[in-house]
């Protein structure tokens, strides 16, 4: 038995879950969801905005925790620091967590979040001007009401739909977000079903959303990939004067015309690396300025892709010729015709000589008589192909190109450097759901007992993502404002840090307690660059490791 003057110790993992709950406390995402949720009397130990924090928490301490298993994650951390006073590991179980998940999907996931994201960008002094929707799905473990015909509009249906993972045998729902550009925080989250169009679900965004965030932000420019160039979007758009920028799709007959007559030498500098040829169109009843660009860059990433595509559809052409050449026609006149058909199949190769060739067909083996008849006349194509010079280069700079539009003719308000600039920021939303999938990420592949519960959490699986963006831009600008720099994985000084690589940069922190007369705690493994980066990012980072 140790005896009152020996010292106990304890130790416990912190890392970079000190950084995570300071930001959650910084936006007040906690205090929001627990002044607008009704706490459930039931739920003595956590209040819903702890309980969220703890799965965030989770999510994103990268250790693909399944739900059931929170409590098991927080069994060696400081869950008092972390989450709040009187907090302990088995109050972190299954079952007050769905019960949290609950009250979440009662009030709203989509209206919840929305309040936590006005809170946020406003903490943060984020003006979201511009915002990047777009939808991706998520398979899930189980089948919900995937046997059910959809009845509640509130509720979305979990079903086989187009994956995006590759993995049509599984159920899925979808998630729709718009992601402002400043610092690529989701301002407005949305379930869908699983087998949602992306096209339906931008037009029914476009229609009940983003007239409230033009209101709420000042939001003027949606920027979408070309499922959102659809005349009902175009429309919708038109209603709600919100201003946008897409890429037309390349099954459009106009820019299909476009790109077979693009040539790069006669078009316009737009910035590096691109050039543009500006043109006004009228598409569903709206006017539009549409940029033909090339990339010089899509060129040399495409030029493999179109040589194997080019070697493929030659050796395909080349057998068919063999098996026409070898076909049999009853005159002279069919020959030539399925020549002539065939010569409208070919995209690579021409047949730059031929000719058709008679040929009699005897019963009788061996050597016919001077005066004997043939039973039959049979005629066959023979010929030579080639490839065409100008081939490799039209597909390539074909492919070198592409089409953006949007509906603000006034070059003084969006020019047409800053119409390709808006679409390249496109990529945000994209690294977003990237991340969402990561494998160690803990709703990567999830389970929960209720669909509702599955829809609440989407909801903090998109929390986690504002989080892990707020903290990288959060850091980014106060090292830039402090002129300090930490050292990236090559160890050389940077100021623009990924969040997931200050997240490693504390992987070593834990915490050390000793308990004699008076209990001291001690932080291990702090260098300097992190304290140094602590103190930039405030009180709040500076407390939660002292």
């Amino acid at each position: 038995m140790p005896t009152p003057n020996t010292p106990q110790y304890k130790t416990e993992t912190l890392e970079h879950l000190g950084l995570v709950a300071g930001m959650i406390d910084e936006l007040e995402i906690g205090h929001t969801i627990d002044q607008l949720v009704p706490q459930d009397p039931s739920q003595r130990h956590i209040t819903v905005g702890q309980a969220l924090k703890a799965m965030v928490l989770n999510g994103l301490g990268f250790a693909n925790r399944r739900l059931y298993l929170t409590s098991h994650f927080f069994t060696n951390k400081p869950l008092e620091r972390l989450i709040g006073m009187g907090v302990k590991a088995e109050h972190l179980n299954d079952d007050a967590l769905g019960r949290a998940l609950d009250a979440i999907h009662e009030f709203g996931v989509t209206e919840l979040y929305s309040h936590i994201a006005a809170r946020a960008v406003q903490r943060l002094g984020i003006a979201p001007k511009a915002g990047h929707m777009d939808v991706s799905s998520f398979h899930v473990d189980g089948h919900y009401n995937s046997d059910e015909p959809p009845e509640d509009d509130a509720i979305i249906h979990i079903t086989k739909g187009y994956s995006r993972d590759h993995r049509d045998d599984l159920n899925q729902a979808a998630l729709e977000l718009i992601v402002e550009h400043q610092a690529s925080i989701p301002i407005l989250m949305q379930p869908l079903s699983g087998n949602t169009n992306d096209k339906t679900a931008f037009a029914s965004t476009i229609e009940n959303h983003v007239g409230h965030l033009k209101m709420s932000y000042g939001l003027n420019l949606v920027i979408t990939d070309s499922a959102g160039f659809t005349p009902k979007c175009l429309r919708a758009f038109e209603q709600r004067d919100v201003s946008w920028v897409m890429s037309v799709p390349g099954t459009i007959k106009r820019v299909q015309e476009l790109l077979d007559q693009a040539d790069p030498e006669t078009m316009q500098p737009l910035t590096d690396g691109y050039g543009y040829q500006p043109l006004r169109e009228r598409y569903a009843g709206v006017d539009q300025r549409w940029l033909l660009i090339y990339s010089e860059a899509a060129r040399h990433r495409v030029q493999k892709s179109v040589d194997k595509a080019l070697a493929k559809r030659t050796t395909d052409e080349q057998k068919r010729f063999v098996r026409l050449c070898r076909k049999n026609f009853n005159c002279q006149e069919d020959a030539i015709a399925a020549l002539g058909a065939f010569r409208k199949t070919l995209k690579v190769l021409e047949v730059i000589e031929h000719e058709v060739t008679l040929s009699v067909k005897y019963a009788h083996p061996g050597r016919p008589a001077k005066d004997a008849v043939p039973d039959r006349v049979e005629y066959q194509v023979t010929g030579v192909l080639a490839a065409r010079v100008a081939t490799r280069e039209s597909w390539i700079t074909r492919r070198s190109c592409f089409v953006l539009a949007t509906n603000e003719l006034n070059t003084s308000e969006l020019s047409d450097a800053g119409v390709l600039e808006a679409y390249k920021g496109q990529s945000g939303v994209e690294r977003g759901f990237r991340f969402l999938k990561d494998p160690m990420f803990m709703a990567s592949v999830f389970f929960v007992k209720r669909v509702e519960r599955l829809m609440a959490l989407l909801m903090m699986m998109t929390v986690c993502l504002l989080v892990y963006a707020a903290l990288e831009y959060r850091i980014r600008e106060a090292l830039a404002e402090h002129d300090l720099s930490v050292h990236d994985q090559k160890g050389k000084p940077t100021q623009r840090p990924s969040a997931r690589w200050i997240f490693e940069s504390f992987l070593d922190v834990h915490l050390l307690t000793i308990s004699m007369a008076e209990v001291q705690v001690l932080v291990m493994n702090l260098d300097q660059d992190l304290n140094s980066l602590l103190r930039v990012l405030g009180w709040r980072y500076v407390e939660q490791y002292s």
